[in-house]
């Protein structure tokens, strides 16, 4: 079976083909990271107008690398949450309508479980196991008992990681996007320039949280009380010291839940699982199994939406056509509990 996949939740318009959840026979992404580089950050209008545009070509040449004309298409995918809300719709309503036109199934997902199907595309991975699903908009750490069965253990209660590397490089007038070009610093500086504070979130229901505004606060206006004068205050120096401590807050709530859980499968996916020293530090745990997807398979793509879309298929799940795009999914940080 071969399914179409759109990915337009943020800013990047993507498409896909994969078949029978497994073989990518394309995957076609178009980056607008020129379009947004002036403002250090998405703007959503600029991103809803280019997916728009965009949208048709990008499919189209999905189609051609995977020798492919629509009408041989199965099923029809597309993301439908979390996102940008004008972006989101663009994708959607384009899925749905080809879908329609064809008579073929509609399967909406769920972004953050296409993230979590990445790996997934790659390898072969048993569940259970422990998601770390690390993105611009998302810090999830959740017990992974299926495609779509997860329990979220623990999430962001402010900033997610992403976030925090854009911010922190928008700052200090890095580049954008903010996590690659931080990464790249980091590799020649020294991350005991600075000895930022990590969160303390060790009790109660907040065992497997993460915050990231405190770091982001200490860095950005507090920096001089962190950090150790035997240290010149260079970019690379910034970006080592913000980066380990980003890393480490992230790590010392995994694996409070490896300890938990008894888990010893780590699978993550998102932007931020790019990291180098994340997969470094994880690499490190040789009691650990730490599964990550290529790199271009962590940032957004059409082939873990229509990878995931196949599992819906087998099980005889497809979508309704009055499906619609929402902005967040509840449980996925702790604010939209509270609301």
């Amino acid at each position: 079976m071969k399914v179409l996949g759109i990915e337009s939740s943020c800013d990047e318009t993507a498409a896909a083909v994969v078949e029978d959840g497994r073989l990518i026979l394309s995957n076609v992404v178009a980056t607008q990271i020129p379009f947004h580089e002036i403002y250090s950050g998405v703007v959503p209008e600029i991103a809803s107008r280019k997916h728009a545009e965009w949208i048709l070509p990008v499919v189209r040449r999905a189609l051609d690398e995977a020798g492919m004309t629509v009408n041989d298409v199965d099923a029809v995918a597309a993301t439908n949450r979390p996102g940008l809300m004008g972006s989101l719709l663009v994708g959607l309503t384009f899925a749905k309508t080809l879908a329609w036109s064809l008579n073929k199934p509609f399967i909406a997902v769920n972004h953050m479980l296409g993230h979590l199907y990445a790996a997934h595309l790659e390898q072969d991975i048993e569940y259970p196991y422990l998601g770390l699903l690390v993105s611009g908009g998302h810090s999830i750490i959740c017990n992974v008992s299926n495609f779509d069965d997860i329990e979220v253990l623990g999430t962001t209660v402010d900033d997610a990681a992403g976030e925090a590397f854009d911010k922190v490089a928008k700052f200090y007038g890095f580049g954008y996007p903010g996590g690659v070009i931080i990464d790249k610093l980091a590799k020649n500086g020294n991350p005991a320039a600075a000895h930022f504070p990590m969160p303390r979130l060790d009790k109660g229901e907040h065992r497997y949280d993460v915050s990231y505004s405190g770091l982001k606060t200490a860095v950005i206006n507090q920096i001089d009380s962190f950090w150790n004068p035997d240290f010149e205050k260079t970019p690379e120096n910034i970006a080592a010291s913000f980066r380990e401590t980003a890393v480490k807050i992230l790590l010392s709530r995994l694996f409070k839940a490896v300890d938990d859980t008894g888990l010893k499968t780590i699978v993550a996916g998102g932007g931020v699982a790019a990291n180098s020293r994340l997969r470094a530090l994880l690499a490190e745990r040789s009691d650990l199994r730490c599964i990550f997807p290529s790199l271009k398979l962590c940032t957004d793509n059409g082939a873990m939406i229509a990878g995931v879309s196949y599992r819906y298929l087998e099980r005889g799940d497809t979508s309704p056509w009055n499906t619609t795009a929402s902005a967040r999914v509840s449980g996925f940080k702790k604010s939209a509990l509270r609301r």
